[in-house]
Order: C-alpha cells, then structure tokens, then sequence
C-alpha cells in the first residue's frame, strides 16, 4: 500500500513530454466518461452554478482544459438555460488543445490557448476561472501561485474541483481502471492522482499561505473536494 499520509511527489505520465496524439485521445475519453460516471462533471456544474447566480451573460475559462469535457458540459447547462456564454480553454499540452479543437460543438464558443496558464494575458478577464483535476499536478509553491493568480485574474470569483487522497478512493480507482481501461495513462495516472490529492487541512494551508480567506471547502462524492472563492467577500 503506498503511503498516503502525504502527497506523492511522483510525476503522472500526462505530465511527461511526447506522448503520441493517439494515446491523449484515449486517455481523454476515457476521463470524460470517469467524471460523467463518479459525478466529477456534476460537481464543476454546481460550481459554476454557484458563481454564476442569476446572470444571463457569462465569460469562463478553464485552466488545464485537457479534452474540454467540462467545458462542454457548461456549454450545455447554458444552452439549455439561455444564458450567453463565452468559453476560454488553457493547457500547456498542445496535444489536448488539439483534441477539444475538433470539438465541434465547443469550437464556435471556445477560444482554445496552449499555453502555461500563468503566461496568458486576458484582453478582459473572465468572470469565473475554474479548474478541475488540475490542482493535483503541482507543490505547494507552485499552488500557492496559482490560486493567486486565479484571485486576481477573475471577475466573479474562482472554483477548483479536485480529489480528496484517502485509501478507499486509491484503491477503488485502481482496480476499476485495472479491469475496464484500455489507457496505460489512464491506468497509472488515475490512482496516481488519488496519491497526489488533498486533506481538507492542506486546502486550508494553502489558502492561508495564499492570503485568500473567504473560501468554502466543501467534500462531494466521489472523494472530491469543491472549493469556491467569491471576489469582494
């Protein structure tokens, strides 16, 4: 059993360089179908839902977009709702921006940027910034960084949806993916990411590190913590 008392340090697979196209495809689908099944779409959606409020015209960009999953899953809501939507997607791997781009639902909404997110500069910033099984692939520094800049480079406020590190989930995840995936990315990465997940008390540390107080922090099946900041609380 690996030790969970602290956060891995060891680099995912997707975090390595010169993975063919082909195996980004299928790592991506197939983590569009783990949060449509363990609810982790539900959970950005009520995230969103909760910064949006009432507003009928709305701009959201994602930071480590991967596929676009959850992008296109807020697409949909405000579709759906008659709510004017504007869609930014960032990730560093030109690989997944190349996958959401063929998209073509996504595509006439979304303005896709491979970038470092901290490198981009907003013409006008967006309302909400979010980000969702991201937050797992960085120390402590680096995070201290991002939810600064997620402060400051947000209109509305900011969510984070990512994995609580507790041995049911590790576990769980491994042997699903052991018996139904046909990703080896999926397969290590999966219960890698579990590994390299939050406690609620290391959310709160680095909050406070951040200098970012009024949060909520709230735990959502399947082992995932949402966490939502509001601009002006």
């Amino acid at each position: 059993m690996p030790n969970l008392y602290q956060r891995s340090l060891e680099k995912e697979i997707l975090d390595g360089k010169d993975i063919p196209f082909e195996e980004i495809a299928l790592n991506m689908q197939e983590l569009n179908t783990i949060n449509s099944l363990l609810g982790g779409h539900a959970i950005s959606l009520h995230g969103f839902k909760v910064l949006l409020k009432n507003r009928t015209k709305i701009s959201v960009c994602e930071i480590g977009c991967g596929g676009g999953d959850n992008l296109l899953v807020i697409l949909n809501y405000c579709q759906n709702k008659g709510i004017d939507v504007t869609l930014i997607g960032i990730d560093l791997n030109e690989a997944c921006i190349q996958f959401s781009q063929n998209n073509n639902k996504l595509k006439p909404y979304t303005q896709f940027i491979s970038s470092d997110y901290s490198l981009v500069n907003f013409n006008e910033k967006p309302d909400i910034i979010f980000s969702s099984l991201f937050c797992h692939h960085f120390n402590d520094q680096e995070l201290v960084n991002q939810l600064q800049w997620m402060q400051q480079n947000s209109k509305l406020g900011f969510f984070i949806n990512d994995l609580q590190r507790h041995k049911l989930a590790y576990y769980a995840i491994k042997w699903l993916t052991q018996l139904f995936s046909k990703s080896k990315l999926v397969k290590n990465d999966a219960p890698l990411s579990v590994a390299r997940g939050f406690k609620k008390s290391e959310w709160e540390y680095l909050f406070d590190l951040s200098n970012l107080k009024t949060i909520s922090i709230n735990w959502k099946w399947a082992f995932r913590f949402l966490i939502i900041y509001k601009q002006g609380k």
